[in-house]
């Protein structure tokens, strides 16, 4: 990337002379998409849907909110089994977006099973102000359940029975980003280019934090891995979560006995590090463009990372989570009942086909192996001490690893 495709910003550049002269990649994300005043998601000048900056699999309507209601049903029925009659239940949406995935699910159970909702509350975890008033207008007209809005910190004192929902979160945690020059791995930094009056961003290599340093040491001795991998070039560059096992340990303390479903984009540690994957993963999302300029405009993009699979699962089993499966969305969806719905537009009468095809193309959308349907749907079990659950030793059921 050409420095002088990413102007600096004036704030951006006062708090880079701040921090004398240079922050880390990490530190740079946090604050383009979570500053309260200039941050993308903070301020609510990111919009998601069709006609947004992005889209996710709930913004393109009911369809995908239907069938994972399946399997959040199937859960509640279980958890029921193991409690009393009247325990109610905790629905937790983290980093509800748009709050499309929420409304969704709610009109869903009302519709596949509507005795449920006299035992759930909708809890929502938001950080985001900008975001969190987008929300509470989307989910005004929801009126069948209590609806809240909580902190992990929250909702950590006082431990809930449920399900607990992260779709398209972790994607967008900031990162570390990693740069292999000359022999040595270094941290990506931002800088400051003067050129002709002008600031522009500048790629800095930085020294690696002790933090940081321990992270990757710990995750390659324990799953063989190797960091940078045989073979790669000068300059080869990846992403590191160095905020997951954080946010797992906040996680993994919200629910005493329920499940913890993550649907994002993963790949396996030997396709996440590979010497041909020479740029990492990282690209940036504005009008349903993307874009690798990832310094481009801060404030203004999303910025988006695949997560590496098993980081993922070791950062929660270390925080007691009970891994339960993945599995690609396409075949997550099929186990759910995809292949019904699709028939089920035949039936459709000759006034509603443009219906029958709007509905058509967004499950097709939601299984595309080159579009959606390769999400990970990634599933954990909660299983904290708890005196309300009659039984010890609960093992849930998952229903979208099950053969469709």
């Amino acid at each position: 990337m050409d420095p002088i495709d990413a102007e600096c910003p004036n704030w951006l550049s006062k708090r880079i002379e701040e921090e004398k002269g240079s922050i880390s990649f990490f530190q740079f994300m946090e604050w383009s998409l979570n500053d309260p005043e200039y941050g993308a998601y903070a301020t609510g000048r990111l919009s998601i849907g069709k006609h947004g900056d992005f889209v996710t699999s709930p913004s393109l309507g009911s369809e995908f909110s239907d069938l994972l209601a399946v399997q959040v049903i199937d859960w509640l029925n279980q958890l029921g089994e193991f409690c009393d009659k009247s325990q109610s239940f905790s629905l937790i949406d983290i980093g509800p977006g748009e709050g499309d995935l929420s409304k969704g699910l709610i009109n869903s159970i009302e519709k596949l099973a509507p005795l449920l909702l006299s035992k759930i509350e909708l809890i929502l975890v938001e950080v985001n102000q900008g975001m969190i008033d987008r929300q509470k207008r989307n989910l005004e007209n929801i009126k069948s359940v209590p609806i809240r809005w909580s902190s992990l910190s929250d909702l950590e004192r006082k431990p809930s029975i449920g399900i607990v929902i992260a779709n398209e979160l972790l994607d967008a945690m900031p990162v570390e980003r990693i740069v292999f020059r000359n022999g040595d791995l270094y941290r990506q930094g931002i800088s400051i280019l003067k050129k002709d009056q002008n600031s522009y961003l500048n790629f800095v290599e930085l020294p690696l934090s002790v933090q940081l340093i321990n992270s990757i040491d710990s995750f390659t001795s324990s799953n063989n891995i190797k960091i940078p991998p045989f073979g790669v070039v000068d300059g080869w560059t990846t992403e590191w979560h160095i905020g997951l096992n954080a946010w797992f340990k906040k996680v993994s303390k919200i629910l005493s006995i329920g499940s913890l479903l993550i649907i994002d984009y993963a790949l396996e540690a030997y396709r996440y590090y590979s010497e041909k994957r020479s740029s990492g993963t990282l690209m940036a999302y504005r009008n349903n463009t993307a874009s690798t300029n990832i310094l481009y405009q801060p404030g203004y993009w999303d910025l988006t990372s695949h997560l590496c699979l098993e980081t993922l699962i070791d950062s929660a089993k270390n925080n007691g989570l009970i891994f339960l499966g993945d599995l690609r969305q396409g075949e997550a969806l099929l186990a759910l009942g995809l292949s019904q719905k699709l028939y089920s537009l035949n039936s459709l009468s000759i006034e509603n086909l443009a219906i029958a095809f709007e509905r058509r193309e967004t499950l097709l959308r939601l299984v595309d192996p080159h579009c959606l349907g390769d999400f990970r749907w990634i599933a954990f079990q909660f299983n904290n001490q708890n005196t309300i659950v009659k039984a010890n030793n609960i093992q849930l059921s998952t229903r979208f690893l099950q053969e469709p």
